[in-house]
């Protein structure tokens, strides 16, 4: 009992250094000026987004960096949003947009890949901005981005945008991701170490070179990636390419999912994808989970109900909860999310159990995770 309660706790305390170090190196965008203005192609997927697309291209047109163009992709989409795009073209006859359809998607991609793909195709800057359909962007976002590239010398640069979240369970799961993030990726290894196990992207928000981007053959690279954007760093780096990742929270700001129903969805698409398909992998996620966040929760309910309050029953698996609140709180606060979501930690967790559990049980007996009207099963083409 004492071992296992002491090496509990000192993992949790290697999670908070790498949280506090993450805290630490996690910078903003430069605010200054950009010493450079290379045409930025500023690109967008959309696929079902006459909710936020206007939004999105509405604040992307009032950037007040100077040479930059936006491409719109419109996936197939079966909603009003080739509507909305058109009425949106209509009312700034002018401006550097516009709009195309895309075509039919190819056996072996993924949608967003391949809508990405033909984007660039198209797009003719020497710096290609991917950026979703559900993002809002502050009018220096694309300025300030461009000033980092050419701060950091990086092929590729990512960042976390501020994550709207308004119904309870977007407040619990949504920042999750986060807390996965920075509890267990020492963010400052993605920047400064060659190696692949290093990555970190958002595809909410990529920008890059475009000679790197040729290099690696676009998003012909991550074709069978779910989780397209982790990969799209592997694959720069796999190129001998540099990555930058930047706290983008003032910056730009996305609301991912409404309803449960859809961070359900959107988590089990991504989880086992996002682990490679690597069941090891993702069954030693839940363990962990269990084991750090969950089960110390259960010895303190056992200890009150036997009213034993001994140091390794019960104080102990106390201070391994508030440790991991804690962390939890940190984050919260670093990304303006409500703290609300961080006191209840737990039942994030166990969320998240749920969501792994359900993401491997549709790819390996569901026949793939569906999303937006499509379903894909790349697992056999992954480790």
């Amino acid at each position: 009992m004492m071992i296992y309660q002491l090496s509990i706790l000192f993992c949790l305390l290697v999670f908070f250094v790498i949280v506090l170090l993450n805290l630490k190196d996690f910078k903003k965008l430069p605010s200054r000026a950009t010493s450079v203005s290379p045409l930025v192609s500023v690109l967008v997927p959309a696929r079902n987004e006459d909710n936020t697309i206007a939004r999105c291209i509405e604040s992307l047109l009032i950037q007040d960096y100077g040479n930059f163009e936006i491409i719109v992709l419109n996936d197939g989409s079966t909603d009003r949003t080739a509507e909305v795009l058109q009425s949106i073209v209509s009312s700034v006859q002018g401006a550097a947009l516009r709009v195309i359809d895309g075509t039919t998607l190819p056996d072996g991609w993924h949608g967003k890949a391949w809508a990405c793909q033909q984007l660039g195709a198209e797009a003719r800057g020497e710096l290609l901005l991917f950026t979703d359909a559900d993002t809002v962007h502050a009018p220096d976002s694309v300025r300030r981005a461009v000033a980092a590239m050419d701060e950091s010398r990086a092929d590729m640069l990512s960042l976390t945008p501020y994550q709207e979240t308004k119904s309870f369970w977007e407040r619990l799961i949504i920042p999750v991701m986060y807390v996965i993030v920075f509890c267990y990726l020492p963010l400052r290894m993605v920047r400064e170490h060659a190696s692949e196990a290093f990555c970190f992207a958002n595809g909410q928000f990529i920008m890059m070179q475009r000679k790197m981007y040729d290099l690696i053959n676009g998003h012909s690279a991550v074709r069978r990636n779910i989780v397209e954007d982790v990969w799209l760093c592997k694959a720069v780096k796999r190129a001998g390419g540099s990555v930058a990742v930047y706290n983008g929270t003032d910056t730009v700001r996305c609301r991912m999912y409404r309803t449960l129903s859809e961070i359900w969805q959107g988590f089990s698409k991504n989880l086992f994808a996002g682990l490679g398909y690597n069941t090891i992998g993702l069954f030693s996620l839940i363990v962990m989970t269990a084991l750090f966040y969950i089960v110390p929760y259960i010895f303190v309910f056992r200890a009150l109900l036997l009213q034993d309050y001994s140091f390794f029953v019960f104080w102990l698996p106390c201070l391994q909860i508030a440790l991991a609140m804690l962390m939890r709180l940190f984050i919260a606060v670093r990304f303006h999310q409500p703290l609300s979501g961080a006191l209840l930690h737990g039942l994030s967790q166990l969320m998240l159990i749920a969501l792994a559990a359900n993401s491997f049980y549709l790819v390996r007996f569901g026949g793939g995770a569906r999303w937006k009207g499509r379903q894909y099963d790349f697992s056999d083409h992954q480790s």
